[in-house]
């Protein structure tokens, strides 16, 4: 396991000492957790982004079914003669 020095203002470093002692969890442990966080965070935020460019993508190709088709279908649904899946 490594090791990092991480430079904290005062004001910081006292939030996280008064966290510690109202969670009876070590400076560490709070530090630890709040980095855990925020890279799981930004991994989902790097995942959305990517499914965004992707979409943005596809739609520049010409791959997106249109809305009333959509809405045409969800209304069917239940129906006896129900739609099968736009663009499928």
């Amino acid at each position: 396991m490594g090791v990092t020095t991480v430079r904290l203002s005062d004001e910081m470093e006292k939030q996280i000492d008064q966290l510690a002692s109202s969670t009876q969890r070590s400076k560490g442990a709070v530090i630890k957790q709040a980095l855990n966080e925020f890279i799981e965070k930004q991994a989902l935020e790097e995942r959305r982004w990517q499914q965004t460019l992707d979409a943005i993508e596809s739609v520049a190709n010409g791959e997106f079914v249109d809305g009333d088709d959509v809405h045409q279908w969800i209304r069917s649904w239940g129906a006896e003669d129900e739609l099968s899946t736009p663009g499928a």
